[in-house]
């Protein structure tokens, strides 16, 4: 059974996967089980995106809104509890094997008088559980990309130059978030707006990233600095 398995999630897109070892028929027929489940609802939400090229795997009480501007590659995991607002200009769009972890937050517009920019993920990303991704200025992320548990990624920041305008009525800078291929960002990293996060670079655990990140870096800290370089 467990080589059936493994053939069935290689044709899905992960290539080398393996199961452990150490799990017992009886533990992987309740997965697999689960995994249908998951099946049947993902196939109930395809008709309502704007694209979707494969197995979309739905958890319990996900809640999606503007489905019309989502566009989904192969083998698309949402977990349990995943709110997605995709409410936005240039909309959603993700790659193939991108996963979305329990009470995962990926939010593109907070209020309708100005709507964020869009978001695009890539290839064999995946978020891990309680992560924010605050979609404002347009949020890219590259290929092979992980984020840690309550992560979280804001592309917006507030006008506060004024001591005579109350900070909500001075308007906002817009500049996105880039993360390129290959990149860790580990549990409770902070990326701010504007920054781009170099090819495969760490950003360590609990760290605040408010300037770009170079290239096969680990950066850490608040705010973050380059701590060493991975070559």
């Amino acid at each position: 059974m467990k080589k059936l398995v493994n053939k069935v999630i290689t044709s899905l897109g992960r290539d080398g996967y393996q199961l452990d070892k150490s799990i017992s028929s009886y533990h992987l027929i309740g997965i697999l089980f689960s995994k249908g489940i998951q099946a049947v609802r993902g196939v109930f939400l395809k008709p309502f995106l704007k694209e979707s090229k494969g197995l979309i795997f739905l958890g319990k009480n996900v809640k999606i809104t503007a489905k019309s501007k989502i566009s989904f590659g192969r083998t698309i995991i949402i977990g349990n509890n995943v709110f997605i607002n995709a409410l936005c200009k240039e909309g959603l769009m993700f790659g193939n094997n991108v996963s979305v972890g329990d009470n995962t937050i990926i939010e593109c517009t907070g209020v309708i008088s100005h709507l964020g920019q869009g978001i695009k993920v890539g290839n064999n990303v995946g978020f891990a559980q309680n992560c924010f991704i605050q979609v404002r200025g347009k949020v890219v992320i590259g290929n092979n990309v992980i984020f840690g548990p309550n992560s979280s990624v804001f592309s917006e920041n507030h006008n506060f130059s004024s001591l005579d305008v109350p900070i909500n009525m001075q308007g906002v800078n817009r500049k996105g978030v880039v993360i390129e291929d290959g990149v860790w960002i580990a549990s409770g990293a902070k990326i701010l707006d504007g920054v781009i996060v170099g090819k495969n670079s760490i950003v360590a655990a609990g760290a605040v990233i408010n300037k770009d990140v170079p290239p096969n870096s680990i950066v850490g800290g608040i705010p973050g600095k380059i701590l060493k370089y991975r070559n």
